[in-house]
């Protein structure tokens, strides 16, 4: 299982499922993060923390235990 977190620097992906539950898969959904999008990895913060995707035609900013949750192909 490959999640956005092992995503390399320039990888577009596309999103197969989301793994948590409760509040913060509502809010990762809310984000513009759903099953079938695709999202462009744009940078890695030198630490792994955070994630900076483009996605839906906007940046966003992942933590890696968000990021973590989305299972991507």
């Amino acid at each position: 299982m490959k999640t956005l977190r092992d995503a390399k620097i320039g990888e577009t992906v596309k999103v197969v499922k989301l793994h948590g539950e409760g509040a913060v898969k509502r809010r990762i959904m809310d984000m513009g993060i759903t099953k079938g999008i695709e999202v462009y990895v744009r940078k890695v913060a030198p630490l792994g923390d955070p994630v900076e995707v483009n996605v839906r035609g906007y940046e966003l900013s992942l933590r890696k235990e968000d990021a973590a949750m989305i299972e991507v192909e």
